[in-house]
């Protein structure tokens, strides 16, 4: 009689432990499910691989948030304005405010800007001197022939002294804007790709700070003249942007939230040595 009464209770647990098993499995599983619903997946757009060090650290941090970062990449810098107003990503972050702006301008696109990310600044480099003064008269310059950069290398030689540009040129001055050029300076039109090789054909040359890391220069260490980071150099800062109707949106702001930290500033100084420079401390949030 007892050892069935011990063979009933056996039997209890073992049923007891059964149910508790099988429940806290369903439990996992529509917990699992839930944390699935709940993770929100976002399009970011990028140009090429050079940024992903920086985002992998945020998405990351992210992540923890239920929030997914997937990457959309591009191969130029017009296919990332055209994705985002056509809504085939969510946001993205490659492009200047500068370009960004004459983009969403010129085609009604209804895009905008919610954070500040990176400014790249110019450099002017030399193998053959080692400080503006020592650059002799009638040297020749590499210029990127691009125009936004072109007007901007303008702007950096003029801040250095070298030569004035004219007041009502802007931002985007051209080689004729010049109206003081005391050195005789000469000026070779090049890619901006190829700024950092014609080094050796030229006596300097204007040269971006990712061009001059890839060349491995280091702007800080090698650069005769760096472009300063003022508020003159705001519509050189990368953004990330996103349609109008989503400048409000809460995931969105948390993504920028999580990118202008110093842990991310920390990447940044750490992957790119100068090249670039983490833009919201100077420039605000956005």
């Amino acid at each position: 009689m007892q050892r069935k009464k011990r063979r009933q209770r056996r039997n209890w647990i073992i049923g007891i432990i059964v149910v508790l098993l099988v429940l806290g499995g369903l439990g996992r599983l529509v917990y699992q499910r839930h944390q699935r619903a709940a993770t929100k997946t976002v399009r970011l757009g990028l140009v090429g691989t050079d940024s992903e060090p920086v985002w992998d650290n945020v998405r990351a941090r992210l992540k923890k948030e239920h929030i997914e970062i997937k990457y959309v990449t591009f191969n130029d810098y017009v296919q990332p304005d055209v994705a985002l107003k056509e809504g085939k990503i969510d946001l993205h972050s490659c492009l200047t405010r500068y370009y960004f702006d004459s983009y969403n301008k010129s085609q009604h696109a209804h895009l905008t800007s919610i954070g500040n990310t990176v400014i790249s600044p110019l450099g002017i480099y030399s193998k053959k001197y080692s400080g503006l003064k020592d650059l002799p008269d009638g040297a020749t310059i590499a210029i990127p022939n691009e125009p936004t950069t072109l007007g901007r290398g303008l702007n950096l030689l003029q801040s250095a002294g070298l030569i004035k540009v004219n007041g009502n040129s802007g931002i985007k001055p051209s080689l004729s804007d010049i109206t003081a050029n005391p050195k005789k300076l000469k000026f070779k039109e090049v890619d901006p790709a190829e700024t950092a090789r014609a080094l050796t054909s030229v006596d300097a040359s204007i040269i971006n700070g990712n061009y001059a890391v890839a060349a491995n220069l280091q702007p800080k260490k090698d650069a005769l003249y760096l472009e300063p980071v003022n508020k003159q150099a705001r519509p050189y800062v990368n953004i990330i942007a996103v349609q109008a109707k989503d400048k409000d949106n809460p995931t969105y702001k948390k993504i920028v939230d999580a990118y202008q930290t110093e842990a991310t500033k920390q990447v940044i100084q750490k992957t790119y040595k100068g090249s670039q420079v983490a833009a919201w401390p100077i420039f605000g949030r956005n």
